[in-house]
């Protein structure tokens, strides 16, 4: 089985509990901003990480099985990278979440896949 994986602040994934639906699209920007859900292969998450969330504290990585996505996800590519990106359009149901690990970096700061 292949997951694809959303890297999430602890306080937004326990919204999205409350609520029954996660609408954050990625780092302070909603799924209605953006219109759609910023997501990541296995061999993505480190480099958006390391890009994008590297002074953000209590991150979680939120491992998801696709077949259990209620909205359709796509795969596109994005300017300047090999592999294309999964993009989930509409809010994510977190019964598709099928683990949440803790995402800290390391000491110097970098992630790296767990």
């Amino acid at each position: 089985m292949t997951f694809i994986y959303h890297i999430a602040t602890a306080a937004d994934w326990a919204r999205a509990l409350r609520d029954g639906q996660y609408t954050m699209s990625t780092r302070g920007v909603t799924l209605a901003e953006q219109g759609f859900i910023h997501a990541a292969t296995a061999e993505q998450v480190a480099l958006v990480a390391n890009a994008f969330y590297r002074d953000v504290p209590d991150l979680l990585l939120l491992v998801i099985d696709p077949a259990l996505v209620a909205p359709e996800i796509t795969y596109e590519h994005v300017p300047g990278q090999d592999l294309p990106y999964p993009h989930i359009y509409g809010p994510l149901n977190p019964g598709a979440v099928v683990e949440t690990r803790p995402f800290p970096p390391a000491p110097d700061g970098t992630f790296t896949f767990p």
